[in-house]
């Protein structure tokens, strides 16, 4: 209502100019109402006369107006609304192209009008003619401009990465001694720092210095595999020393400087491996990533063995495969020491590791 109400009082006051302006002709003998858009000064004014004609410019602007008030209404309804559609950055371009035009036929403006007869009118034409095109480039421009005024930022200072928990890998006696954290780390498969505490490294030391000679080569050789971490891997080995070291067993120690470091304890312990399950503390079982790299197996594949022992049932035979997994022959106690092909018809999988069931292929051959 209030667009229609502004479109007919434009009208109106349209109606009047051009009623005025025709009174003004007719009084003048000629066109005499044109003289500003041709750049002529004139003082003919409604104080001089043509108040009938303002009076009927006025009625028939208005009646006009009101005729085309619903168009025009609808139309620049519909013309707002694609405007409000469009993202704010292409307005901000559109409005500062068509600006720049404007300002640049202000410029222009003295040198424009100055023209003898069409000087107003070469100036109103340059304006819209310069505003247009400003606008046009603005628009064409608008992801040029994006990546400049992003360029011209002001760089925001980086943020300081927060401290990531669970860098600390602990380790414990048993896999140590194993010696695969060794390969482990070799392969880049590690990741943070290696924590050995300082009653792991007695421990060790206790084992080594042992009278039975298999213990002593174990503990030595787990000291010559922290050696080689040490000194031969790229690998960060941090030994931890407490000074309030309070008496108790290895496990629990191990257990406890995992929660306050917020580490994880790596071992190859079954019965460590589920304390630590139970105590919420993260873990990582060599003996379960041996058991997750090993190749797999499925019933029906044939593979080749060599039957080196006799298994606990009767006519049983075992053999082991390059990984160690044991692979238990049915009927293989008459091939032992020999080199035979086997179906394999079951595979078992347990917290010790993995176990095949298979039998001769000769005897699938004679069935």
């Amino acid at each position: 209502m209030m667009m229609k109400r502004m479109i007919q009082a434009a009208g109106a006051l349209l109606g009047m100019l051009i009623g005025q302006g025709f009174s003004t002709w007719k009084t003048a003998g000629g066109a005499s109402w044109m003289n500003p858009v041709w750049g002529v000064p004139t003082t003919t004014g409604i104080g001089s006369g043509g108040y009938m004609g303002a009076a009927i410019g006025v009625m028939l602007g208005l009646l006009i107006a009101t005729a085309l008030a619903g168009p025009l209404a609808q139309g620049l309804q519909r013309s707002v609304e694609r405007l409000s559609a469009l993202p704010v950055s292409t307005l901000a371009c559109g409005l500062l192209g068509g600006g720049s035009g404007l300002a640049l036929a202000a410029f222009l403006y003295p040198y424009i009008s100055g023209i003898p007869r069409v000087g107003g009118l070469a100036a109103a034409l340059a304006a819209i003619a310069l505003g247009y095109m400003g606008l046009k480039v603005g628009l064409r421009k608008q992801d040029e401009l994006a990546v400049w005024s992003q360029s011209r930022r002001t760089p925001e200072p980086a943020k300081e990465e927060e401290p990531r928990y669970e860098q600390h890998k602990i380790l414990d006696t048993s896999v140590i001694i194993d010696g695969r954290i060794a390969d482990i780390c070799k392969t880049g498969f590690i990741e943070g720092t290696l924590v050995i505490p300082e009653f792991v490294l007695e421990e060790l030391q206790h084992i080594a210095d042992s009278s039975d000679l298999l213990k002593r080569n174990r503990g030595r050789r787990g000291l010559d595999i922290l050696n080689k971490i040490q000194k031969e891997l790229d690998v960060k080995v941090l030994i931890y020393e407490d000074g309030a070291d309070e008496p108790g067993e290895v496990d629990s120690k191990l257990v406890k400087l995992a929660k306050a470091m917020r580490g994880k304890v790596v071992t190859n312990d079954f019965n460590l491996n589920k304390v630590c399950e139970l105590q919420g503390v993260s873990v990582l079982n060599i003996n379960d990533l041996a058991n997750a790299v090993k190749p797999v197996v499925l019933p029906g594949e044939e593979i080749v063995v060599q039957v080196i022992k006799d298994g606990k049932e009767h006519g049983q035979g075992v053999a082991y495969l390059d990984d160690g997994t044991m692979i238990v022959v049915e009927g293989g106690r008459d091939f032992i020491g020999t080199t035979m092909e086997v179906l394999v018809t079951s595979v078992l999988q347990t917290s010790a590791g993995r176990m095949i069931f298979a039998k001769p292929k000769l005897l699938e051959k004679a069935l």
